[in-house]
């Protein structure tokens, strides 16, 4: 894996203004992910986890520090990265092949290219046969799936993914978990994943980032040791078991540091 990390986040922090109020949400963010990297982010509810990937998009501009892309400053620059948030976002009115190419469609690329690429993909994306349906006869699985698919074919190589799965039954989570990895294996993207599933944060990761209450900061950075492929790693695993409980003391530690005003 090259060392040269594609994301880099230095001395970054964030700020918001509510009502007079300041609301510290991020504080002196240091983060390198290098290509292919699998890094997933863990911390409670209000710690800066989405305000971060805002910033990595370009939606936001952080208040101090810098975030590099391939080593260059993205300033104020959107669309760097592909990002899914938590919520699937599929356009009703649009059949799940248009809704995957939205984005070829607004970097102003052809739709001939983007469809065919698309129509490929749909079989390793568990879509064939659904090119044509719309996303109100969709599973929530299979939107989940197809805004994946909408997400890889932005064409970016460094993927923002904020809880995709965190809506869906357990079952369905570890099914779609474990085709992530098949997907993310076989592409090589590099991708920045926020949970708050201190199992799946570990199960997926080459290392986990911990981030504390409110500012966040990252408190903890674990590396997961287990081997790759994952698919056939038993969810009883005594190593799995093991770093999960590593996980589980340091975001208590985390929530123990943070401000307590």
């Amino acid at each position: 894996m090259n060392a040269e990390p594609c994301i880099e986040l230095i001395s970054v922090s964030k700020t918001f203004r509510d009502g007079g109020r300041e609301v510290r949400a991020l504080e002196n963010i240091d983060l390198a992910a290098r290509p292919g990297e699998f890094v997933t982010i863990i911390g409670p509810s209000g710690s800066g986890k989405s305000t971060l990937f805002n910033l990595i998009t370009g939606l936001t501009q952080p208040d101090s520090g810098e975030i590099r892309i391939d080593g260059r400053p993205i300033g104020s620059r959107t669309g760097q990265v592909g990002y899914m948030p938590q919520r699937d976002l599929l356009l009703p009115w649009r059949t799940v092949l248009n809704n995957v190419i939205l984005g070829p469609e607004l970097d102003g690329r052809p739709k001939g290219p983007a469809r065919r690429e698309a129509r490929a993909l749909l079989p390793l994306f568990g879509l064939e046969g659904f090119e044509n349906a719309y996303p109100d006869t969709l599973s929530g699985g299979m939107r989940q799936r197809a805004a994946l698919l909408r997400t890889f074919l932005t064409g970016r190589d460094v993927l923002l993914l904020d809880e995709p799965f965190g809506a869906l039954d357990a079952l369905t989570r570890r099914e779609l978990q474990r085709w992530l990895l098949d997907v993310w294996q076989r592409f090589q993207k590099t991708i920045l994943f926020i949970t708050h599933d201190v199992e799946e944060a570990v199960f997926l990761a080459d290392r986990v980032l911990v981030f504390s209450a409110r500012p966040g900061r990252i408190t903890t950075v674990l590396p997961v040791d287990l081997p790759r492929p994952r698919q056939s790693i038993s969810l009883l695993s005594a190593d799995l078991r093991r770093l999960e409980a590593e996980l589980i003391e340091a975001l208590e530690a985390a929530n123990g540091a943070a401000d307590s005003g």
